[in-house]
Order: structure tokens, then C-alpha cells, then sequence
């Protein structure tokens, strides 16, 4: 058997896929062009106003930030990781033996230096 031959096999495999790509693309631009068609657009004062802030920008949106933004995005990224594999790990703790709770002792303790440095920098301390 050449190559050639199970070619057609392994193409008729993901046809399916193919046509559920297909339709999931045409309903997709179907919709959004009939959004734009069929819907009305009546912009008005309050559609245009500032949106979340309540008042209009008063500089230029490309400032720089507070590197404590970054350190409080650093912080909830830590605890969203621990959170994220601690109950996982602590279901199948039985399962993972010595080499699991060592690997997640480890990895708890990595965080646990990313949040002394955090703490360092003054992140917990907004003013």
C-alpha cells in the first residue's frame, strides 16, 4: 500500500471535521453580516458618551502605567495558578505518591517567592 492509496481513506476521515468547520464559518459571517444589515443604528449623545470611566479622556491613551499595575497582575496571576493546580493535585494526592507532593511542594514554594517579592516591591500597599 502506497501512499497514494490511503490518502483518499485519511481525507474521507476528516471530511466531517472539515464540513462542521465549513458550516461553523458560513453561519458565523452570516450572522455578523445580518447583524450589520437587519439592525438599526441610531447613534445618539449617550451611545457616544465615555463608557466605563464617566468622563472623556483627558490624555493620551498610550501613557505609561504604574509598575504596580503590573505587580497586582503578577500577584492574581500567582494565586490563580495555585488555585488552578492545587485542588487537582489534592484530589489525586493518593494517586501521585512522594514524587507528587514533593514536584507541588515545589511549586507552591516558587510562588510562595513570587509573593515575597511582590510583598517587597510594596504590591499589597496601594495608596
Amino acid at each position: 500500500m502506497t501512499v497514494q492509496d490511503a490518502l483518499p481513506g485519511l481525507l474521507q476521515d476528516y471530511l466531517p471535521i472539515l464540513i462542521f468547520l465549513l458550516i461553523a464559518v458560513g453561519l458565523a459571517v452570516v450572522m455578523a453580516f445580518g447583524s450589520m444589515v437587519i439592525g438599526p443604528s441610531r447613534p445618539d449623545s449617550e451611545k457616544l458618551s465615555a463608557y466605563e470611566c464617566g468622563f472623556e479622556a483627558f490624555n493620551d491613551s498610550r501613557g505609561q502605567f504604574d509598575v504596580r499595575f503590573y505587580l497586582v497582575a503578577i500577584l492574581f496571576i500567582i494565586f490563580d495558578l495555585e488555585v488552578a493546580f492545587l485542588f487537582p493535585w489534592a484530589i489525586s494526592l493518593g494517586d501521585v505518591g512522594m514524587f507528587g507532593f514533593w514536584s507541588m511542594i515545589l511549586f507552591l514554594g516558587v510562588l510562595t517567592v513570587g509573593f515575597i517579592y511582590e510583598w517587597k516591591k510594596g504590591a499589597l500597599e496601594w495608596e
